[in-house]
């Protein structure tokens, strides 16, 4: 298995974002348990010093055959399914040090 890091963006809208992530949350922790996904955590929204601005969002850390594998995975997640996650992007990811090597 590969190592993959994936991140989402979210939409604008706290609203359904809280309406919605018990279902994402208990969405991951089956994935978890299944040894899919290693770690996952919410990333705050940052305005950089040009001014622009990053979508809050989250990183997730999955274990799979292939990056479109990897994404699969997330698919069905809730937040995606409800339209909340604009953007995702997944990279290969080689641990050299720390808990996941």
């Amino acid at each position: 298995m590969t190592t993959y890091a994936v991140t989402y963006e979210y939409a604008d809208d706290a609203a359904a974002l809280d309406a919605h992530r018990a279902d994402h949350r208990a969405f991951l922790r089956g994935l978890h348990e299944s040894g899919t996904l290693r770690a996952s955590g919410p990333q705050p929204a940052v305005t950089s010093a040009e001014g622009a601005t990053a979508a809050a969002g989250a990183l997730l850390i999955l274990e799979a055959e292939s990056p479109e594998t990897a994404l699969g995975a997330l698919d069905p997640d809730p937040f995606r399914t409800h339209g909340l996650v604009t953007a995702r992007s997944v990279r290969e990811w080689t641990v050299v040090i720390g808990g996941f090597a």
